[in-house]
């Protein structure tokens, strides 16, 4: 008879709660009850698939399939009924009480149940950070703000949209020119053919040819400077700023993380104080304290970017805009010594095209 009652017993589903001691689901674990309905009707887990969402910038929501790979997996046991121990070297217990390797069905087991372990705390996670974005967009809610930073990082993003249209009319400007010397050396051939086939009109072509040519070199040269200045523009936007501002992400993210959290810690410690939640308020106090590590990190980081950000700024535009002055007077003044002198400055060379000997109007 004992022995019905403990095999009965053995296919019994008993709740167990994180520290071994089976509970009850109360009201503050409803939402951990609806995610794992959710996850019951979701996709399947076993799926090698990469899980994110939410707010990007933490590692919280990502679950890289990768890490999961491996025999060395330690499966949780309060999910799947103590099947598992976790104590090193030790597999499965069998209905003989005899240690056993893990089975592919249940390792396939084991990995899904740690997803769904990582999903939940993604969608808890999630759950927290929307609520605290939504009152602070109606204004019920308080939000941590440091106005000397976002103020910095303001001017940033409106720097960068500024040097994008600088950007953009820069190319537009290179198109065009190309274009232009294009035709120029087109039409200096031409004019060149025509000097050899037209005998009483050979000393006119032969002068405009030499001039489309020349015209054709120092174009080149300019060329050369514009697209360097382009290159640098481009740099500067976006790897330099770019980079910067993927940092700033991160920091806003954690700072809505941060917020969150606190306002959880809060809402509780005005509750009643029952042992239950005495436990709940000192797991929220944890997580507040990494979230507040993490945005305190977070915000040096950009502190130290945006500094290093206008200094190399600064140095950066004050070169190019020299260059780029220099070039354009220089081209239109027709001082072409002065032009490839510009570009020496800044070490820039040029294709074997601009390096040819002087043409004959340039000896003349």
């Amino acid at each position: 008879m004992s022995e019905g009652i403990m095999s009965k017993a053995a296919t019994m589903e008993i709740p167990i709660s994180s520290n071994g001691v089976s509970t009850t689901l109360n009201e503050d674990e409803s939402l951990e009850q609806d995610l794992q309905q959710v996850m019951v009707s979701g996709p399947n887990l076993n799926e090698t698939s990469i899980v994110s969402g939410g707010y990007g910038g933490t590692n919280e929501g990502i679950i890289p399939t990768g890490s999961l790979k491996g025999p060395a997996v330690q499966v949780n046991p309060n999910y799947i009924g103590l099947r598992y121990l976790t104590a090193e070297g030790q597999g499965p217990l069998s209905q003989s009480g005899s240690g056993s390797a893990l089975t592919s069905e249940e390792l396939s087991r084991g990995l899904a149940v740690e997803k769904f372990d990582l999903v939940k705390k993604w969608g808890i996670n999630t759950y927290k950070c929307t609520k605290q974005l939504i009152s602070e967009r109606f204004g019920r809610g308080s939000r941590t703000v440091d106005l000397e930073l976002e103020t910095q990082i303001e001017l940033l993003r409106d720097t960068k949209r500024k040097y994008e249209g600088v950007l953009q009319l820069a190319r537009s400007m290179t198109a065009h020119f190309y274009n232009l010397v294009q035709t120029q050396r087109a039409l200096g051939d031409a004019f060149s053919d025509l000097s050899q086939k037209s005998p009483e009109l050979q000393e006119e072509f032969g002068y405009n040819a030499e001039t489309q040519k020349l015209l054709c070199k120092n174009g080149e040269t300019l060329l050369g400077a514009v697209n360097f200045f382009v290159s640098s523009i481009n740099t500067l936007i976006n790897k330099t700023m770019e980079d910067t501002l993927m940092t700033v992400k991160q920091y806003e993210t954690a700072r809505l993380e941060y917020d969150a959290y606190r306002a959880d810690l809060e809402e509780l410690s005005l509750g009643p104080r029952d042992a239950a939640t005495l436990c709940r308020i000192e797991i929220a106090q944890q997580n507040f304290q990494t979230h507040r590590t993490k945005y305190e990190k977070l915000r040096g980081d950009v502190t130290i970017k945006l500094r290093f950000l206008q200094e190399n700024k600064v140095k950066v535009m004050h070169k190019q805009l020299l260059l780029f002055h220099n070039a354009i007077s220089s081209y239109f003044a027709g001082n072409q010594q002065h032009l490839e002198a510009s570009l020496q400055q800044f070490h820039i060379k040029l294709s074997s095209a601009a390096s040819d000997k002087p043409s004959w109007l340039e000896e003349q």
